[in-house]
């Protein structure tokens, strides 16, 4: 039986010559892997690019189609973007990992989303990203949290957002795109 959500891509991992594993938040079942066959090992279809905004059509568990539903052109251009949407995307995927809807929280990623994409100044993006991220799940920061505007405040406030969800969320993995990200913005 098919069926057909809108689906945000965490990651599309290689699984054999000709599949791949998407990792997808869904508006539909939350956290779900699916299948993708014809992709070949190195043509992997910028579509699935980490936080694109897909219409997935699937069976049980493999993608049949896939259509954009939203192109965030700048999170693939712009390397700021580009850094903060593969930081983003580490975090959603080792952070959700039930297949429970939650339409609220995929409203909230979607919009988060698109407004990277539009954002002029994205160097707090991520850290503004993580304190709504955490209200979302439950564990809101009570304490205020200035803007950061040097280097040092950005990777000093992402440290301690990052060990805030250390001690909150049990599935955490501290991400590899971490260093990548606090050189980022230099």
């Amino acid at each position: 039986m098919l069926s057909t959500t809108d689906a945000i891509v965490l990651s599309l991992q290689p699984h054999s010559d000709k599949a791949h594993v998407l990792h997808a938040y869904t508006r539909a079942g939350g956290r779900i892997n699916y299948m993708v066959y014809g992709l070949g090992r190195k043509n992997t279809s910028g579509k699935y690019s980490p936080l694109s905004l897909l219409q997935l059509t699937t069976d049980e568990r493999s993608v049949r189609t896939a259509q954009l539903s939203y192109v965030p052109v700048s999170l693939v251009s712009d390397p700021y973007k580009r850094a903060i949407s593969l930081f983003l995307s580490e975090v959603l995927y080792h952070v959700l990992r039930h297949p429970m809807p939650d339409e609220p929280m995929f409203d909230f990623i979607a919009s988060s989303i698109r407004a990277l994409d539009e954002s002029r100044e994205p160097e707090n993006f991520h850290l503004q990203f993580l304190l709504g991220f955490a209200s979302k799940l439950g564990f809101a920061m009570e304490e205020d949290v200035p803007i950061p505007r040097t280097r040092s405040e950005r990777q000093q406030e992402l440290r301690r957002l990052c060990a805030y969800f250390e001690e909150h969320v049990e599935t955490w993995e501290h991400p590899r795109s971490f260093e990548v990200l606090m050189e980022v913005f230099d």
